[in-house]
């Protein structure tokens, strides 16, 4: 059966937040087609650490990154790094992420993920239950440890903050920590709780559910690239990586960190970043942990998923340069080693690319050129939590009708 020539809604991106717009866009009753080339939800959204992070307000920059941002981004063991042979080509992000670590834009950046993840929680419970994903979604917290008084005294103010946007949070003693995570060795210090954050037992069997259901209900999908997009009188017209052409009435740019390019084509020039992750996975029967555990200043996630204990996260500025850093796996692996020494080596590891912007905003927004295109990428750290909330405002966007939260903060003219 030859694919379709046209369509009235082109998705061109199938993580977590494309499938996520499809299943919004499939309640309404429209007509659509969804384009990666890969297999969908097997990138970012596939290896992250799971979390439904409603706690995380914080914007990378910030005066504090500020201040250390040299010894962060060139020391090799720092949780916030940037690749040597990436340094040119990062300069005008670096500058844009400057500025935004000032007081003044930091705390502004602070207030708008703080609105867009005020009802995180609940729109993934809907979600969780519209495609029987209820088993894989876990609501029992997220621990922030802390190794060590200093750093325990900056996170009590780091959560006296939180709470102040509202955030629901606690700090807890050493014992009251051995009460919810006996495994973990004993710490001196104590630790953060957020009691309302979730996390997805195994992201990929999640997104394959959601697909796959998408599937039953008639959306079409072919694994190809879109390498070109043009605005015609008609719609859009976008090319593909075979040369054949398809045109839509509308266009949604979902492509994670690879929509830059994208955008650049509908006009806009968004200063999106790649951050390299990565994890590292365990297989265990029974994992040590019954919720995810964020290791203090080593920068990453230990989550207990089906099977296995994955560890993922730190954050290194270098493109989409498909080579792992030995040196970053490494630490991870020591990181781990440092809570629960008896695992050994991992049974297997992963490199992926999340979409960075120097404010740490994703960007939802029309095209400043008109709503045939509509961007919903940039989502950094927090694509899984924001996912649901995302496909709510592409529908708002698309229909002209009022969206839950106002937009401009999410803006592509904001550039």
């Amino acid at each position: 059966m030859n694919p379709p020539k046209s369509t009235d809604i082109l998705i061109v991106g199938g993580g977590v937040i494309g499938l996520t717009v499809a299943h919004r866009l499939q309640q309404a009753n429209r007509s659509m087609i969804l384009m990666d080339p890969a297999e969908p939800g097997s990138g970012a959204s596939w290896g992250n650490a799971g979390t439904i992070a409603d706690y995380a307000i914080m914007p990378v920059g910030s005066p504090a990154v500020l201040k250390n941002l040299p010894a962060l981004l060139f020391n090799r063991n720092s949780p916030l790094s940037i690749r040597k042979t990436a340094i040119l080509s990062l300069a005008p992000w670096l500058l844009r992420f400057l500025l935004q670590s000032l007081p003044a834009p930091s705390q502004h950046n602070m207030q708008a993920l703080a609105n867009i993840l005020a009802d995180a929680g609940q729109r993934w419970k809907d979600l969780a239950e519209h495609i029987q994903g209820q088993d894989l979604l876990k609501d029992n917290g997220c621990l922030y440890l802390y190794d060590d008084q200093r750093s325990f005294e900056l996170g009590q103010q780091d959560i006296t903050r939180r709470q102040s946007y509202g955030v629901n949070a606690k700090m807890l003693t050493p014992q009251q920590l051995t009460r919810l995570e006996p495994q973990l060795p004993p710490v001196n210090t104590g630790a953060a709780f957020f009691p309302k954050a979730m996390y997805l037992s195994d992201p990929g069997e999640f997104l394959t559910r959601l697909f796959n259901g998408l599937i039953a209900q008639d959306l079409h999908f072919q694994q190809t690239s879109v390498i070109g997009l043009s605005r015609h009188k008609a719609g859009v017209e976008g090319t593909l990586s075979d040369g054949s052409r398809i045109s839509a009435s509308q266009v949604i740019i979902t492509a994670g960190a690879y929509s830059r390019e994208l955008a650049r084509m509908a006009g806009d020039q968004i200063p999106l970043q790649t951050e390299r992750g990565y994890h590292l996975e365990f297989d265990l029967d029974q994992p040590p942990l019954q919720r995810p555990v964020s290791a203090g200043s080593r920068g990453f996630y230990m989550t207990p998923m089906v099977g296995r204990l994955r560890a993922a996260g730190t954050v290194e500025l270098g493109g989409l340069n498909p080579k792992p850093s030995q040196h970053r796996l490494d630490r991870l692996q020591q990181g781990v080693n440092h809570y629960f020494p008896h695992l050994g080596p991992a049974n297997r590891h992963w490199l992926g690319f999340r979409p960075s912007i120097p404010d740490s905003r994703p960007v939802i927004s029309a095209s400043k050129y008109g709503n045939d295109i509509i961007y919903a990428f940039g989502h950094g750290h927090i694509g899984i939590t924001l996912a649901p909330i995302t496909a709510e405002l592409v529908y708002a966007l698309l229909t002209t009708t009022t969206p839950p939260i106002d937009l401009d903060d999410y803006s592509a003219g904001r550039f």
